[in-house]
């Protein structure tokens, strides 16, 4: 099945407008993964650029883009998250469990029954 330009539109301007994911579309726009890859060439070749020019220039469609620029000093990072080198020195294993038998046996119960 092949969909409709405006329908792959609408589509955009549903998950823009609703800030959802693609998955998050609801069903009658078509298949997310369809809607997504059309998008994705649009927007590749500059086709989405001309479409939302021209929508703004004929006063169809007012759209507002704007850009954020996110750095350390306004997003701090986990120091997991900062690359930096992980212990690798292993110290060796003593006890029962060294020979690779468990430490403790996981026993699942049933609870009585009231």
């Amino acid at each position: 099945m092949t969909l409709d330009n405006l329908y792959v539109l609408n589509a955009i301007l549903y998950v823009a407008e609703q800030g959802c994911q693609w998955r998050g579309l609801p069903k009658r726009f078509g298949t997310w993964h369809t809607i997504y890859t059309r998008m994705n060439r649009w927007a590749k070749s500059g086709v989405l650029d001309r479409v939302f020019a021209q929508l703004q220039h004929t006063q169809i469609l007012r759209v507002k883009l704007e850009a954020v620029a996110l750095d350390s000093t306004i997003v701090t990072v986990h120091p997991d998250g900062t690359g930096a080198l992980k212990k690798t020195a292993r110290k060796p294993l003593v006890g029962p469990a060294a020979d690779g038998r468990p430490r403790f046996i996981w026993l699942p119960r049933m609870l009585e029954r009231l």
